[in-house]
């Protein structure tokens, strides 16, 4: 088996990280601008948005409002409708851009690969047949085909369908 390089992101991995009071997420959470941050639903007790930075095009994010690291931080509720929540973002990408499948999971710890330490959330990563390529190794890109805020738009509006 070839092993392949990507020097690039020791440099991400290694640089400081700077501390903040409340989390990206938080901020997100309190702001009204949903267009601006990618949000595409809002529940009871956490939202969905899209990954400003995504595996593949449709990722998303469920991330409760309340602000912990891991899952020992939220209520027996709170981590129920976290998973209806993803189960309702898996379906609404399963009708507007068909995957064929997903990736669901967390990153709890920095050594997991967690970007946003301080405040858990469930990645949604949508996958077809043959979705890898070599573009994030060679390239250090990644290519999503659809822009981010139009798809947002797609999605909200097929969340409020559900309504």
């Amino acid at each position: 088996m070839d092993s392949l390089h990507a020097p690039w992101r020791i440099e991400y991995i290694l640089a400081p990280k700077p501390e903040m009071a409340v989390s990206l997420f938080t901020q997100i959470a309190q702001s009204s601008d949903d267009v601006a941050n990618l949000v595409i639903v809002r529940d009871r007790t956490g939202y969905a948005l899209l990954n400003r930075y995504p595996y593949t095009g449709g990722h998303i994010l469920v991330v409760p409002y309340k602000q912990s690291p891991d899952l020992n931080g939220l209520t027996d509720d709170e981590l129920a409708d976290v998973w209806k929540l993803t189960r309702r973002c898996v379906n609404v990408l399963k009708s507007v851009i068909k995957p064929e499948g997903f990736n669901i999971g967390l990153n709890l710890g920095k050594v997991a690969g967690a970007g946003i330490l301080e405040h858990v959330h469930v990645h949604i990563v949508p996958r077809w047949l043959g979705d890898t390529n070599f573009m994030p190794v060679i390239a250090d890109a990644t290519v999503v085909p659809q822009a981010l805020t139009e798809l947002a738009e797609r999605l909200r509006a097929a969340f409020a369908a559900q309504s």
